[in-house]
């Protein structure tokens, strides 16, 4: 199993709204796919600062292979429609992890 960890700090002044699109709009697009079977939101709680509130979204692939397809055919969609939509109102940084137990 592997989990797609993006961590994304998002500004204030848009975080209500932002997170509304998060889980209306753009996790089930994701999940849509077919290359995740679900994804969990967290938010940090710890290490906030003035700049904006932090969150991680994780999906969760049962292969490799629907990961890497994900990035392949879909990422670069899914990202563009959150820059057009948000703007430079949010930075993401994401990561691979496989689960090992």
């Amino acid at each position: 199993m592997y989990i797609y960890n993006v961590t994304i700090k998002v500004a204030h002044a848009i975080a209500a709204d932002w997170l509304c699109w998060l889980r209306d709009e753009h996790i089930p697009e994701v999940i849509a796919t077919g290359c995740f079977d679900k994804a969990t939101i967290l938010q940090l709680l710890e290490n906030t600062d003035e700049e904006g509130v932090t969150y991680a979204v994780q999906y969760h692939a049962i292969h490799r292979e629907d990961y890497e397809r994900y990035l392949a055919e879909f990422a670069p969609g899914m990202r563009q429609k959150g820059l057009d939509k948000w703007g430079e109102n949010f930075i993401a940084f994401r990561t691979l992890m496989q689960i090992v137990n």
